[in-house]
């Protein structure tokens, strides 16, 4: 055991005594040692409130991915025969330019009637699976639908309104597959 000089145990026995006495002194003490206690506490309810509203993004995100698979697997199935339809209307373009030579040979020849009837056969076909020819002829021009590959005065149809369609356009369901070229009216001739 270490000898202290009776002055300094007379000093730190008064110090003792004095903290003893001074209530204060002991509170502060006392709420530091609690602030200490506390602290760690209020850093695991930080943590624990971070990890909650992450977790709670998380499942949000979740939740939204979930409805955009299911939105973008609908759209696929929905329009899956697109690129299918797409080359079976050239094909028609094609099929309606022989109907057209067809009836120049004789409107009342057995072959024009038969390919009369492959063509009502094969539109009632691609009906069924949505695709909608656009009619265009007479109609006001829109952008939207129609692509212009020219503009001619007329004087039987208002000026941007279609005078005759070139090619015919088609809607497959609500989208547009092909727009319908066009002719557009000028106005009158000056």
């Amino acid at each position: 055991m270490k000898k202290i000089p009776v002055t300094e145990q007379n000093k730190q026995m008064k110090q003792s005594v004095a903290a003893d006495s001074n209530p204060s002194s002991v509170a502060r003490g006392a709420d530091a040692a609690q602030e200490e206690a506390e602290d760690p506490m209020a850093g695991l309810q930080g943590d624990l409130d971070r990890f909650r509203d992450l977790a709670l993004r998380s499942q949000a995100d979740f939740e939204n991915f979930k409805k955009r698979s299911a939105r973008e697997k609908e759209e696929a199935i929905k329009y899956a025969n697109s690129s299918l339809l797409e080359r079976l209307v050239g094909i028609i373009d094609n099929f309606e330019l022989g109907l057209a030579a067809a009836k120049e040979q004789g409107a009342d020849s057995p072959i024009y009637s038969g390919m009369v009837l492959v063509q009502k056969q094969l539109n009632d076909l691609l009906a069924e699976n949505g695709l909608q020819p656009i009619e265009a002829e007479g109609k006001t021009f829109d952008p939207n639908v129609h692509e212009a590959i020219a503009h001619e005065p007329s004087d039987r149809v208002p000026e941007e309104s279609v005078v005759r369609q070139t090619r015919r356009g088609y809607r497959l369901k609500d989208r547009l597959l092909r727009p319908a070229k066009v002719v557009v009216s000028s106005g009158p001739a000056k």
